[in-house]
């Protein structure tokens, strides 16, 4: 074989230095109908939030999970621009635990901020976070915004903020009401439900050499270093959902802190962009016969299990 010419990148002067911070976000749209049928908007809202919002340098990487021709064409098209930095197009769904293998371990960033699709992040959320991450020891991952998390994953936490002279820690009700429901309502719950959970249960803020942090954290958007989140890899989850917990066990078993920004700098917009409707007090709207049998606990039961099987068949056994 006879070389023709020679190699033009053996001339080239420089290459691009990734930034320090990769902003990463993991995309999946089957198809465009039934729960999907409005995501492309969630997934447009989401990135578009990140574009407008983010107050630190940063790269974009964007890894999809084998969606429909729709989305890959809006993420093909916001490559071709220069608003995503990386775009990795995966052809068959490798479910979160797969995605976080390929995420955690290419993105170039010494800083990692992660975020399912579906989160909307208003002014100032990545340099509230990085501070938290960056002021105080051992942090694992910081969510940017207050919510009430499962109290056994804060366990390390607590008990670091107990036995440390240098950290203030209080106990009560922080999260005001309506930013407390705000983000619990966005989770398909009813008001009721989430009222009653809000008067049963009580925050977990903490001060460290004058920054405040609330505990607690979610796999669902973070901030972290790229060191710490490698050492739980590789992640095996043989569903594309569920098991997601994983990280969020992984990273209070090893005595990192969970951490939280006092404000809400981020939101859960589920699969709509249309705002959480305002409180209605405890009064209840009154519901439609139909939509009261949907409600009964069997129906629904039934119907959510032939839903799930349905996608099962379809998509995640693929």
């Amino acid at each position: 074989m006879t070389r023709i010419g020679q190699n033009p990148a053996k001339f080239v002067g420089t290459v691009h230095k990734p930034e320090r911070i990769t902003v990463s976000v993991l995309t999946y749209i089957p198809f465009l109908s039934g729960y999907f049928a409005t995501y492309l908007d969630v997934v447009k809202a989401c990135l578009e939030s990140i574009w407008k919002n983010t107050d630190l340098p940063y790269d974009l990487m964007v890894f999809d999970n084998g969606s429909c021709d729709e989305l890959l064409e809006y993420l093909l098209e916001a490559h071709a621009s220069g608003r995503i930095q990386y775009l990795a197009l995966s052809k068959q769904n490798l479910g979160k635990g797969g995605a976080w293998n390929a995420i955690l371990s290419s993105a170039p960033g010494e800083i990692i901020a992660y975020s399912d699709s579906d989160a909307l992040f208003y002014p100032g959320w990545l340099s509230k976070s990085v501070e938290i991450l960056e002021h105080y020891p051992k942090a694992g991952m910081v969510t940017s915004r207050p919510f009430r998390t499962r109290e056994h994953l804060m366990s390390a936490t607590i008990v670091w903020a107990e036995e440390s002279a240098e950290v203030k820690l209080e106990r009560g009700s922080f999260i005001p009401w309506e930013t407390f429901r705000e983000f619990d309502m966005s989770l398909g719950q009813e008001e009721a439900d989430v009222r009653a959970r809000y008067e049963a249960t009580e925050d977990y803020r903490i001060t460290y050499k004058g920054v405040k942090a609330h505990i607690g954290a979610s796999h669902w958007q973070f901030v972290a270093r790229k060191s710490v989140l490698q050492q739980f890899l590789p992640f095996s989850m043989d569903r594309p959902m569920g098991q997601v917990l994983a990280l969020d066990e992984n990273i209070n078993e090893r005595g990192y802190l969970r951490l939280m920004t006092p404000e809400p700098l981020a939101m859960n917009m589920s699969n709509s962009v249309l705002p959480v409707p305002a409180g209605s007090g405890n009064r209840r709207p009154s519901k439609s016969l139909k939509r009261r049998v949907l409600d009964l606990a069997p129906v629904r039961r039934g119907l959510l299990w032939f839903y799930d099987r349905v996608f099962s068949w379809y998509y995640a056994e693929a």
